[in-house]
């Protein structure tokens, strides 16, 4: 089951004087910010709606103007609130795109059925790749999510496919140590 809403930031201080906040982006699309119309402020578990006077995204940021918060104090009480669109409000994803949200708990089997873990974080360490964190009776394990290594995902059926023959050059354990060059 999907979740109604995605989250598209955090945010993490006031701007200025008149109630703007500054967001920690969560999206590949920066410009969909001057485009929100409504955002949803997770507030004490619930999904409370705002409207959007204006939007705006500058170096890796995005910065909201919301209905209702006129001063900067006002912006400080939100630091912290996560901010979400509804899913129709979503961008659109290419075929082979998922949400995180959508990923996060699907059960990783190798090729053959074999269970290896849950996936419980997506990385976006560059934009190259993002890198799949699972949690495996051995331990956290992390792969870069490239085709190679990721056979398939099926969020309708909870399973993501690692190609078992590729996991042991890829992988990388909590386990083991890190190599290092001396």
């Amino acid at each position: 089951m999907h979740n109604e809403y995605i989250q598209i930031g955090e945010i993490v201080k006031p701007q200025g004087i008149r109630g703007e906040v500054k967001l920690k982006a969560m999206t590949s699309d920066m410009s969909r910010y001057a485009r929100l119309e409504t955002v949803y402020l997770r507030q004490k578990g619930q999904y409370v709606p705002r409207r959007v006077i204006k939007g705006r995204a500058y170096d890796g940021f995005a910065f909201l103007q919301l209905e209702g918060v006129n001063d900067r104090n006002e912006a400080e009480l939100l630091r912290g609130c996560e901010v979400y669109v509804d899913r129709s409000h979503a961008i659109e994803l290419d075929e082979d795109e998922n949400f995180v949200v959508d990923l996060i708990g699907l059960e990783a089997q190798d090729t053959q059925g074999e269970v290896i873990g849950e996936l419980v974080d997506v990385l976006t360490p560059n934009q190259i790749c993002d890198v799949y964190v699972f949690d495996t009776p051995r331990g956290e394990m992390m792969i870069p999510a490239l085709r190679r290594v990721v056979v398939e995902v099926d969020v309708e059926a909870g399973v993501i496919v690692l190609d078992e023959n590729v996991l042991p050059e890829v992988a990388v354990w909590s386990d083991e140590p890190a190599e290092r060059d001396e």
